[in-house]
């Protein structure tokens, strides 16, 4: 069908309507006309039956005015820098590339000081993720403690351990690695030695691993069976103590429910 076939009311085929247009480069109605009000981009094309019509270079033009305002120069501008052919447009758009490099910079120093804030307002660990690694060692992943969060997040001990790992400083941090490290060192010699569940010494171990649970939360011998049974049957911790020692997270599983045992606690009911 061609334009002269074309009923009146109908968008013509050689060029789009404002309303067309608009949607097009993703502007209102009312920005086109008032571009066109001040000669920025008019329409170039008018049908028969009397419709002013943007065609291919209108279309192109408005894209270029969108560039050139989304990076911040002012439509007076835009203007000159599209029609006088004695300015020189590469030479505005260097300088506001480096104005747009700058302005990065300082929303990226932004974000940074933003995500800090963040993490300073957020109960529990109050370390960057550099700091964590730096402590716990380049095993670490700073998202278990997310993971832990999502699926202990509701509990009273997720919530004791947010308030007192809130209260902890680095140095703090660093005495509880080091205390883990000593503990896992000494676990690793006694199951190497053969140290039989319910023994002084794997209970004496049991103790000590209780008593730095506590670090965190309120630890029962109940709660610390529950934990050690994640050493035997979760397939992270079984691959974490298998770093430590091949088979240590089954037998710390053993040496804990051996230690409630003695304690008045019944794993098997548990």
């Amino acid at each position: 069908m061609s334009n002269e076939d074309r009923r009146p009311g109908e968008p013509p085929a050689d060029g789009l309507t404002v309303g067309r247009a608009a949607a097009l480069v993703g502007v209102s109605v009312k920005t086109l006309h008032h571009w066109d009000a001040i000669g920025l981009v008019r329409p170039g094309g008018r049908t028969r039956s009397g419709y002013r019509v943007y065609g291919d270079d209108d279309v192109a033009r408005l894209h270029r005015v969108l560039v050139y305002r989304e990076i911040g120069i002012p439509l007076s501008a835009i203007g000159r820098l599209l029609d006088d052919p004695e300015v020189d447009a590469r030479e505005h758009l260097r300088r506001q590339r480096g104005q747009l490099v700058d302005r990065i910079s300082r929303l990226e120093r932004m974000v940074g000081a933003v995500d800090r804030m963040l993490l300073e307002s957020r109960p529990g660990i109050r370390l960057t993720p550099e700091e964590q690694v730096e402590i716990f060692g380049a095993d670490w992943q700073p998202s278990w403690t997310e993971e832990a969060e999502e699926r202990w997040g509701g509990t009273e001990e997720w919530a004791q351990y947010a308030e007192r790992a809130a209260a902890m400083s680095p140095e703090d941090w660093k005495d509880v690695a080091a205390a883990t490290e000593a503990l896992e060192a000494d676990l690793a010699s006694a199951h190497r030695d053969g140290a039989e569940p319910g023994s002084d010494r794997a209970n004496a171990l049991a103790e000590r691993h209780r008593a730095l649970i506590s670090t965190y939360f309120d630890c029962t011998y109940a709660l610390q069976v529950c934990i050690g049974r994640t050493y035997a049957e979760d397939p992270g911790w079984v691959a974490y103590y298998d770093a430590v020692a091949p088979g240590l997270g089954g037998w710390l599983c053993r040496v804990i429910a051996a230690n409630a045992r003695a304690h008045g606690a019944d794993p098997d009911a548990l």
